[in-house]
């Protein structure tokens, strides 16, 4: 049997990663995709503990963004391999700084503007349908997925990490493991955890032009 890989989202045909992941894991070949809308997810540990793995996707704001951050946390938690990719990227810093760092009011400035703690804020140039170079952490998840230490990736996002909470954000164990060309992050993981890499980018998108996510696969090795 394929193991599954929950897909925590809402999905929009309009949204390009939407319907490129459905064939970024096909061309991965050994995994099935499940689509959990984020307004149907109550109970986290329950309503996902028969997937082998998550991915939260792009396009929030999300129909329930509680729902979003309880399935990160519990991937977090359970050791349950997790991947999140733009949207999926944003949320998981909130989870964190929520829920690992205390931070009650960190949240997001496309839903919340006016939050005490905006951990994830409008980036200073947008990156909706942009393509950049993204230089790699060695010795990071990231790093063992793409085998190499410069990529160059799309993305589709207005919002990014707030570079006014890194330092807080980054002292108890979550890693920044991609910077672009600027210095700005651009993916995150806990290198404690069996696999748990966000990136802002969408590496989904080659899959559109019939190319693996990576060269190796973003998803965990062992699901090839």
């Amino acid at each position: 049997m394929s193991p599954k890989i929950a897909l925590v989202g809402d999905y929009n045909e309009a949204a390009l990663a939407h319907r490129a992941i459905p064939k970024a894991l096909r061309l991965v070949g050994k995994v099935e995709g499940v689509w959990v809308p984020t307004d149907s997810i109550r109970n986290a540990p329950v309503d996902l503990a028969h997937y082998d793995a998550l991915w939260v996707v792009p396009a929030s704001p999300y129909k329930n963004m509680e729902g979003a951050l309880d399935a990160i946390r519990f991937a977090r938690e359970s050791g349950m391999p997790f991947l999140g990719t733009c949207g999926g990227f944003q949320h998981a810093v909130i989870e964190y700084a929520r829920n690992v760092l205390g931070w009650a009011n960190a949240d997001h400035a496309e839903t919340n503007p006016s939050a005490a703690q905006l951990v994830v804020a409008p980036l200073t140039c947008s990156m909706v349908e942009r393509q950049r170079v993204i230089h790699i952490t060695p010795n990071s998840q990231l790093a063992a997925a793409y085998g190499e230490s410069s990529i160059v990736e799309g993305y589709h996002c207005s919002y990014g990490l707030n570079p006014a909470f890194e330092s807080r954000l980054f002292a108890q164990g979550l890693k920044a493991t991609a910077h672009d060309e600027a210095g700005e992050i651009r993916a995150i993981e806990l290198p404690a955890h069996p696999f748990f890499v966000a990136t802002l980018f969408q590496p989904e998108r080659r899959a559109l032009q019939g190319a693996p996510p990576v060269g190796k696969s973003i998803l965990p090795s062992y699901f090839l």
